[in-house]
C-alpha cells in the first residue's frame, strides 16, 4: 500500500478500530485513540523499527483500509478483541504467542467473579464466559478497572479485601443478589459490545426500583447510566501511546543492533529487576527476575555466580551481571531495569547501559533499615506509571537472590 492512498482517506480524529485488507481478505485489525494519527503511523519511514518486519510485510500487501468509530477507547479495545477472535487475521495471530494473550473470565458461581487470566493458565471449562484474547495485559487491566467503577464486582482478591473494596465502591451491596447479577449481566453485554442494550436495561430497571420506592438502588442505576455516557478512560489513553512493539524489541526481533535508540518509553511492558546477595563478600551471587504486563514470569528468572569480585562490592557485582545479561541478545531486552539500592547502584547500571549504547531507563529501589521500600530513584513519570510492577519485580529479585545465596552457602559448607 502506498502512502498516497492513505492521504486520500479522511479518517476521523476519534477512537475506534481500523482494518487493513487485501481485496476482501482481512489482514490486520487494530484499535486507536485517534484513527487518523494511528493509521498515519503505518506510513512512517521508521516503521520497521517501531512495529517490526511482520507489520511491514502486511502494509506491503494491503490495498484497503476500513474503520469503525467508537464512543470511547475502552469500547475500541473490546471491539478489537471481538473482531480478531471472529476473523483471526493472519498478521494479528502471528504478532504474539497465544499463550501470552490475556482473557476476561466470568466464574461459574452463585455470585460470579470477574478475573483476568493469561492464555497459558486458561482452563475454559472452569468459567461461565470467556472474552478475549487481548494482546496487552496492561491495557486490559486498566479497562477492567474502568468497567469495575461502573459495574462493581467480586474478583479473586475480594475474599481478603472485601471491606476495603466496599469502601471504594469496587463491590456492590452483596445482600441484593439480584442487583449483583444484573451487574454481571451488564459486564457480559459490555464485552459483547452491546452498550445500547445495557442502557435500555438500566433505564427499565431504574424505573422498577423507583416504583418500589427503593430509591437508593434506583440511584445506583442512574449513576451507572451516567458513567456509561461519560466513560473516563484516561488510563487507556496513556497506555495507547505505547505501541505493542517497542522500538527496542523490534530491533532485536529483526536482528538489528539496538544501540542508539532514543525514543521515550514510559509504560513498561517488560521489567527486569536485579539484586545481589552475599555474606561479607562470600558466596556472592546475583539474580534477574522478570515482570511482564504486571505479572511475574518465573520461567525467565536467571542466576549469576559472581566471578569478578572478591570482596563486598555490590556495585561491581551489579555491573558484572548486567554486562553478562546484555551479552545475551537472544533474550528479549526489557523496557525498564530495576536495581536494588540507592544512587550508587542506579549510576552503576546506567554506566553499563551507556557503555554498551543501550537506551533502557533504570530505577533503583531504596530500602529502610528493615529492608522495606521507602523510595524509588529514577524518572518521576516512569516511577509513577510503573510503581506497582517495579516493587513487585524488586521484591521477587530480593527473595530469589536470598534463596540462591543460601543454597550456594549450604553447598559450599558441605564441600569444605
Amino acid at each position: 500500500m502506498q502512502s498516497i492512498y492513505f492521504k486520500k482517506l479522511k479518517l476521523p480524529d476519534k477512537s475506534g478500530i481500523y482494518i487493513f485488507k487485501y481485496k476482501k481478505k482481512i489482514l490486520y485489525i487494530g484499535k486507536a485513540t485517534s484513527l487518523r494519527s494511528r493509521t498515519r503511523s503505518y506510513f512512517s519511514k521508521d516503521l520497521i523499527e517501531t512495529r517490526g518486519p511482520l507489520i511491514v510485510d502486511m502494509i506491503f500487501k494491503a490495498n484497503k483500509i476500513e474503520w469503525q468509530e467508537t464512543e470511547s477507547v475502552l469500547e475500541a479495545l473490546i471491539l478489537e478483541a471481538t473482531l480478531i477472535k471472529k476473523h483471526q487475521p493472519y498478521y494479528n495471530t502471528k504478532e504474539k504467542d497465544d499463550k501470552s494473550f490475556n482473557y476476561v473470565c466470568i466464574t461459574k458461581e452463585e455470585l460470579p467473579k470477574v478475573t483476568v487470566v493469561r492464555g497459558k493458565n486458561l482452563i475454559p471449562e472452569l468459567f461461565y464466559k470467556i472474552f478475549g484474547p487481548y494482546t496487552s495485559g496492561v491495557q486490559l487491566r486498566e479497562a477492567v478497572k474502568i468497567i469495575r467503577r461502573i459495574f462493581p464486582f467480586l474478583d479473586e482478591k475480594s475474599k481478603n479485601y472485601l471491606e476495603f473494596y466496599k469502601q471504594i465502591n469496587l463491590v456492590p451491596d452483596l445482600s441484593d443478589h439480584k442487583l449483583y447479577k444484573q451487574n454481571i449481566r451488564n459486564i457480559i453485554l459490555f464485552f459483547l459490545g452491546k452498550k445500547k442494550q445495557i442502557l435500555i436495561n438500566l433505564r427499565k430497571e431504574m424505573k422498577e426500583y423507583a416504583n418500589l420506592r427503593e430509591f437508593e438502588k434506583a440511584g445506583e442505576l442512574k449513576r451507572q447510566i451516567f458513567a456509561l455516557h461519560h466513560i473516563n478512560d484516561i488510563a487507556l489513553l496513556k497506555s495507547e501511546s505505547s505501541p505493542f512493539f517497542s522500538p527496542l524489541r523490534s530491533s532485536l526481533s529483526t536482528g538489528r543492533d539496538p544501540r542508539g535508540l532514543k525514543k521515550e518509553r514510559t509504560l513498561a511492558s517488560r521489567i527486569e529487576a536485579y539484586d545481589i546477595a552475599h555474606m561479607s563478600g562470600k558466596n556472592m551471587v546475583g539474580v534477574m527476575t522478570v515482570v511482564e504486563d504486571g505479572e511475574v514470569v518465573k520461567s525467565e528468572y536467571k542466576k549469576f555466580k559472581i566471578k569478578t569480585q572478591t570482596g563486598a562490592n555490590d556495585t561491581g557485582a551489579l555491573k558484572e551481571i548486567l554486562e553478562r545479561r546484555l551479552a545475551h541478545t537472544e533474550w528479549p531486552y526489557p523496557s525498564l531495569v530495576v536495581v536494588d539500592g540507592g544512587i550508587a547502584q542506579l549510576n552503576a547500571a546506567n554506566v553499563v547501559l551507556k557503555g554498551l549504547e543501550v537506551d533502557i531507563p533504570v530505577v533503583s529501589v531504596v530500602k529502610d533499615e528493615r529492608h522495606k521500600p521507602k523510595a524509588i530513584n529514577g524518572k518521576e513519570e516512569i516511577v509513577k506509571i510503573n510503581k506497582g510492577a517495579i516493587l513487585l519485580a524488586n521484591s521477587e529479585a530480593h527473595r530469589f537472590a536470598i534463596a540462591y545465596h543460601k543454597k550456594m552457602r549450604n553447598k559450599n559448607f558441605l564441600t569444605q
